[in-house]
């Protein structure tokens, strides 16, 4: 166990958080201490996790609490190349609680992440901004209509995000779901691609493929789950959506 000599300077702040995973390999380079928070304003419907949503429905904890831990792994995770990823739910709910969990990873010299969709960037002040090294931006669909049905919410504070965080040089992953009958869409596509692609700070884009692990869930709280009968997309689905990432000369993961 790795002892501080001395005490820490960052304020503790109480949040409420889902989960953690202590060696996740999914949530940025290298292997990552990842930080489940609680909340979050969207209601998509292909979440795996709406058990997230309702922010106090998650266990309270302070930051001070899950940076010990954070400070227990930070040898291991500088030497497999990770570090710490705060992800959600929508970490963006609870900016004091997450800049200071941000700012203590900094602290100890750590690669920082946050995995967001942006939507809620205006609480992200250019102090927190600069205390995160990769922004995982997620991108739902670059329809306004299609993405306001996959979500509940507006499309346009996520684009504004993006521009933001190119303006202050910060790198970005983008993650898209790809969703066959909803996000798959050619002519959808297309505009994503275009519009990554002039987002100078963007390293590469993930695709996922959509799956329906989460749907126990939406069945244990009992909300109907609306794409019960979509299929997870084929191979040749995921190459064609590629295709337009591609094309436009984006690195894809």
């Amino acid at each position: 166990m790795r002892i501080r000599t001395g005490p820490r300077k960052t304020q503790s702040v109480d949040g409420y958080i889902h989960s953690l995973e202590t060696l996740g390999t999914v949530d940025g380079p290298g292997v990552r201490f990842v930080v489940f928070t609680q909340g979050c304003p969207h209601r998509c419907l292909y979440c795996h996790n709406p058990d997230s949503w309702r922010l106090k429905h998650g266990k309270r904890v302070a930051s001070a609490e899950i940076l010990d831990q954070i400070e227990n792994t930070s040898t291991f995770l500088k030497r497999a190349k990770g570090g710490v990823t705060i992800s959600g739910g929508e970490p963006l709910v609870q900016p004091a609680f997450v800049g200071s969990i941000l700012r203590g990873c900094k602290e100890m010299n750590l690669h920082t992440a946050l995995d967001t969709t942006g939507y809620l960037g205006e609480k992200a002040s250019d102090a927190m901004l600069a205390d995160i090294d990769l922004v995982m931006l997620d991108i739902k669909s670059y329809d306004p209509d299609t993405y306001r049905r996959l979500c509940g919410v507006d499309l346009q504070p996520t684009l504004d995000f993006a521009r933001r965080l190119e303006r202050l040089g910060r790198s970005i992953w983008i993650r898209y779901v790809v969703v066959p009958g909803l996000t798959d869409i050619d002519e959808h596509v297309e505009g994503l691609a275009d519009f990554v692609a002039s987002v100078k700070t963007v390293e590469r884009v993930e695709m996922l493929p959509f799956h329906k692990m989460g749907e126990f869930k939406w069945q244990e709280l009992r909300k109907p789950y609306q794409l019960a009968a979509t299929e997870p997309p084929d191979a040749a689905t995921m190459a064609r959506v590629r295709q337009h990432f591609t094309s436009r000369g984006l690195t894809v993961a």
